[in-house]
């Protein structure tokens, strides 16, 4: 099957909250229909009756707000480029192994994702700050077909033989999802990913490089580290604007893969020779340059020359970058 971008995962949520919304029933039939639901079990191991775990779900629904407090180990801290992914599954099928983490600042979503060939499973956490995911409860509630994760309710969409992602609250502060592409019994094994996530041992995300100073009225996003194993690791890090915190506005790469230099004109930078592609149509301007590693820095967006010049010439290389748990399970 085509694996899902990022993008087309979130818009399948997104897509399916909105519906759920429409129809979404007044506090009282939330409360009825929760109340009237039966205990469940699923391979041995018990479950809440969703009558007991709605409470929160129902005071929100009727209209009492619910206080953000973080569950423990939950908040993101993130400073200099050196973010955690906060959330860690305790159960993975056999055969998968870690090849991606992202995370950042403030509402910056959380995102972890194992491979095993063409298969993927995906562990993302989303800040109910944000406003596409403040409302989640509410939608979660106005669904018929609930779930529960650990004694909170939460729903199953994009439901396949092969495919299943599994959304769910983990506090009042986390939105959870799991999304299972490419394995069968998907939402079998999303549920049981979802049950054994926690947050007792936090994952750091550090790469090879990091921001320094940024020019005024920008902002560190985001950073990613990927690869297959520790050899081809990479390290990609966005930045945004203030007044638009949630969309990256420059990007900056560092790993062994050269960039197209075709098009491009010579420019001082970091102490040497780089090169420079002026932006033309949908095609960012580019500033890019060999590091002393041998690996390739790169800076692009629609800043002027001299800002994306000034931007490479300010990255701070790590020596030491944790590259080792790529290709691990």
């Amino acid at each position: 099957m085509n694996q899902l971008s990022e993008h087309e995962t979130e818009t399948l949520l997104r897509e399916g909250l909105e519906r759920l919304a429409e129809r979404a029933p007044d506090g009282h039939e939330v409360r009825n229909a929760l109340a009237r639901a039966r205990q469940t079990r699923r391979r041995g191991r018990p479950r809440l009756a969703l009558a007991a775990v709605a409470a929160a779900v129902i005071a929100v629904t009727a209209g009492v707000s619910i206080a953000l407090h973080a569950a423990p180990g939950a908040q993101v801290t993130a400073a200099a480029g050196r973010p955690v992914v906060s959330f860690t599954p305790g159960w993975l099928p056999d055969g998968f192994t870690e090849q991606y983490r992202s995370s950042g600042p403030g509402i910056t979503p959380q995102v972890r994702r194992w491979l095993a060939g063409p298969s993927r499973i995906t562990l993302s956490a989303y800040s109910t700050a944000d406003p596409d995911w403040s409302q989640t409860a509410l939608r979660i509630a106005a669904l018929k077909d609930q779930v529960v994760v650990n004694g909170r309710v939460g729903m199953v969409t994009g439901d396949t033989d092969t495919a299943a992602l599994l959304t769910w609250m983990a506090d009042d502060r986390h939105v959870l999802t799991v999304a299972v592409e490419a394995v069968p019994g998907a939402r079998a094994v999303a549920q049981d990913v979802a049950e054994s996530v926690t947050t007792d041992d936090p994952a750091r995300v550090r790469g090879e490089a990091r921001f320094g100073p940024l020019p005024g009225g920008l902002q560190e996003f985001s950073t990613t580290v990927q690869g297959a194993s520790p050899g081809d690791g990479s390290t990609a890090f966005d930045a945004s604007a203030v007044t638009a915190p949630r969309v990256a506005a420059l990007h900056v790469t560092a790993g062994a893969g050269s960039p197209g230099l075709g098009g491009t004109t010579p420019v001082p930078v970091r102490g040497g020779t780089g090169a420079y592609r002026a932006p033309a149509g949908p095609l960012e301007g580019m500033v890019a340059v060999q590091l002393p590693s041998g690996h390739w820095l790169t800076v692009s967006g629609r800043q002027p020359r001299d800002e994306l010049v000034a931007v490479a010439n300010a990255v701070v290389l790590d020596p030491a970058p944790d590259y080792a748990w790529l290709g691990t399970d």
